[in-house]
């Protein structure tokens, strides 16, 4: 890998993780400044351009790369966001922190009507911005992953708006059940759709190549439910879980985002899943960063065998390593140098 000279030990220690075993240390990304110092494209002139240009997109990813050093088992890769743009022909409204999309009008007097459309304008936008990075990714420069596409249980909380969204959960239960499962057979179809056309010539065409990345020896898919933070487990298995069946059915092992501590209340059937292979756990900002503040949470995923993801700030890095079973461990955190990077693996060795 181009940007990556050890990617083949980076390769075994992955492989090791998820078979649950351990070579020498745990698996952590480090990522730190490269000394490199590329230049980019500037500052993008508009939200549309840094999402969805691609020309903008490709140079920033490079001077990215490029001023990156990529430690551990930190995977160069680039976060396609206009992923985003794959939502069932809403219009998007792009800001320069996200894409956002305005509120759709629902015909509940007929079924829904949910499906993946590939010569749909956003589509085509998007289809031109991600074929544009794999192609500067070549075969194996760095990891391009499966498109960024939000899953359908969240896609629709923001097409409805939250409030109605949830309303109608409650009011025409059969009806969401169905768009969901709907939603979610069309966001599979957009994924393999895509996956179709940079897997001839791209080695990393699955995994979560963005702001979690993560690499396996087969197939898997990354998904989340930042809505299910709002439901109760009861609607958590109707309306949630279907979805993990259609994604698990389609891809296989399954990443999951947890998002928030309102989000806990579902980890034990998350948990109950076979199929769920790593489990990664963002905080609100209500809470403490990810660290020894969240280790009862992280030890009772490694109880149940899985995989815990912590993105972590480094001086949390020992506790956790001390702390938490080394073969069901992937930490990823950031260091001010190169030096202090292979420091901190190097320390790795010795806390387990």
């Amino acid at each position: 890998m181009k940007y990556k000279a050890d990617w083949p030990q980076a390769r075994q220690r992955l492989t090791a993780l998820w078979e649950g075993e351990i070579l020498d240390r745990p698996c952590m990304a480090v990522r730190a400044p490269s000394g490199r110092r590329a230049s980019g494209p500037g500052a993008p002139v508009t939200a549309e351009q840094k999402w969805a240009d691609p020309d903008w997109v490709t140079r920033a990813a490079r001077a990215q790369l490029e001023n990156t050093w990529w430690g551990g088992e930190a995977i160069p890769s680039v976060l396609v966001m206009a992923g985003w743009l794959v939502c069932f022909g809403a219009a998007p409204r792009f800001e320069m922190e996200t894409i956002w999309w305005r509120e759709m009008a629902f015909d509940f007097e007929r079924p829904p009507d949910l499906g993946f459309n590939p010569d749909g304008q956003w589509v085509k936008r998007f289809q031109t911005v991600y074929c544009a990075v794999a192609d500067a990714a070549g075969r194996d420069d760095f990891m391009v992953g499966r498109p960024c596409i939000l899953p359908a249980n969240d896609l629709l909380s923001m097409l409805m708006g939250t409030e109605r969204f949830l309303v109608n959960l409650m009011d025409r239960p059969d009806w969401m059940r169905e768009a969901v499962v709907r939603g979610a057979r069309a966001q599979v179809a957009a994924r393999e759709y895509f996956m179709a056309l940079i897997r001839p010539h791209h080695d990393f065409w699955y995994g979560n190549a963005g702001w979690m990345p993560f690499w396996a020896p087969e197939s898997y898919m990354t998904t989340q439910s930042d809505v299910s933070c709002m439901l109760s487990p009861e609607m958590f298995d109707r309306f949630v879980l279907p979805e993990l069946e259609v994604v698990h059915e389609a891809f296989g092992p399954l990443w999951y985002h947890l998002d928030g501590g309102d989000a806990r209340q579902h980890l034990d059937r998350l948990l109950s899943l076979p199929y769920l292979r790593v489990l990664q756990y963002t905080p609100a900002p209500f809470e403490p960063p990810n660290g020894p503040a969240h280790l009862a949470f992280y030890q009772a995923v490694q109880a149940a065998g899985k995989i815990v993801h912590i993105q972590a700030p480094k001086q949390h890095v020992e506790p956790l390593v001390r702390a938490l079973k080394p073969n069901l461990l992937m930490l990823d955190t950031t260091c001010a140098s190169m030096e202090e990077g292979e420091a901190l693996l190097a320390a790795c060795r010795r806390w387990i």
